[in-house]
């Protein structure tokens, strides 16, 4: 699936010639007629799924009736696949109130079939166990154990989804369950809101749930249907990484001294530096209102200013790096201080400052 004007774009015959892309074994880098059964020990229920998938329609003792997501089975259907795919399940345990769960261990398994570009049928199995914890009595090892990043694109997937099957208020489910997040995890001096304190592997999460608050896959006002449609079709078949730089785009730095990642808000935005903004959708240059300047100048076409052009250069080859391996490929926006693209820029960043 991509997003473009026209057929006659490069953007598109770019993207459509990276669909053919072979493996170092010359293969293509694709499956067909896939399908992902789950299997479960008798303690764990499945809610449902999340992702390019649907139902197969077959109904197994390990469903719970609460349906999360594409539910009421254990094994899914997916027309196509590439090597980024991503599938999200959803559990739940089966008897909370029962002591004789958290005790030993639960197992989860899973099984996919698909069929290569050469025709060959194979089949992968993956079989995992983990230990039963309880809150009430190791909460530490549940607050080390938490992966914030793979948290932040679960609920992402699960406010999608949300979005599209139902007509709630999408935002507030978001604020609720971050402050029951906050009021379980979080450590604090009640009436006292400067002593909160999140363990470490938990502090970007609430930064990611305020750039997905404002994210276009939330968002809806000034983007068609078909735009909606892709960008959260996009979402909820990625990997994890590809999916955080869609809700929290990454903003690189340039300066003479070197390029940082600096913080997604508008005092990144320096007349002397050159900015790089991945939004997954776009990749987009900025020139700082000197640099542009002296770029309007010429002075990178002077021998003498050699490494001015170098620092001109330096953000160009690793927006290459970042389009050569992204698919579909980006959008690709060269802008500077005061010009119209730079709106993309701005309509990005927090406007911490006025």
């Amino acid at each position: 699936m991509v997003l473009a004007d026209s057929f006659t774009s490069s953007l598109f015959a770019m993207t459509f010639e990276r669909v053919f892309a072979r493996d170092g074994k010359g293969n293509l880098e694709m499956a067909f007629n896939a399908t992902l059964e789950v299997k479960t020990s008798q303690e764990l229920k499945i809610a449902g799924a999340l992702g390019p998938c649907v139902s197969s329609y077959e109904y197994g003792h390990n469903v719970t009736d609460v349906e999360k997501g594409i539910g009421h089975t254990n094994k899914w259907k997916m027309g196509g696949l590439i090597p980024t795919t991503t599938i999200t399940i959803i559990f739940e345990v089966a008897n909370q109130r029962g002591n004789d769960v958290f005790m030993g261990k639960d197992h989860v398994q899973f099984i996919t079939h698909y069929q290569t570009a050469s025709g060959q049928s194979r089949v992968r199995v993956t079989t995992i166990s983990r230990n039963w914890v309880t809150l009430q009595t190791r909460k530490q090892l549940i607050t080390q154990g938490f992966d914030e990043e793979t948290a932040a694109v679960v609920m992402a997937r699960l406010v999608v989804h949300q979005a599209e099957t139902q007509q709630d208020d999408v935002l507030s489910g978001i604020d609720e369950k971050l402050v029951r997040l906050c009021s379980t995890f979080g450590e604090f001096t009640p009436k006292c809101p400067e002593s909160f304190k999140f363990p470490g592997n938990f502090c970007l999460y609430p930064q990611i749930m305020f750039h997905l608050r404002r994210s276009q896959f939330i968002q809806v006002f000034n983007n068609s249907p078909d735009e909606t449609s892709f960008y959260r079709s996009m979402l909820k078949r990625q990997c994890v990484i590809e999916s955080l730089t869609m809700i929290q785009p990454v903003l690189y730095s340039y300066s003479f001294s070197g390029s940082k990642a600096v913080m997604l808000d508008i005092s990144s935005i320096q007349p002397d530096h050159i900015l790089l903004l991945d939004t997954y959708f776009l990749v987009l240059i900025f020139l700082g209102e000197t640099v542009a300047a002296w770029k309007k100048e010429g002075y990178h076409e002077q021998q003498e200013y050699a490494h001015f052009k170098d620092f001109l250069q330096c953000p160009l080859d690793d927006a290459q790096d970042i389009i050569s391996n992204r698919f579909p490929v980006p959008r690709y926006v060269e802008t500077q201080h005061g010009a119209s693209e730079a709106r993309f820029l701005l309509a990005r960043v927090n406007p911490s400052q006025n």
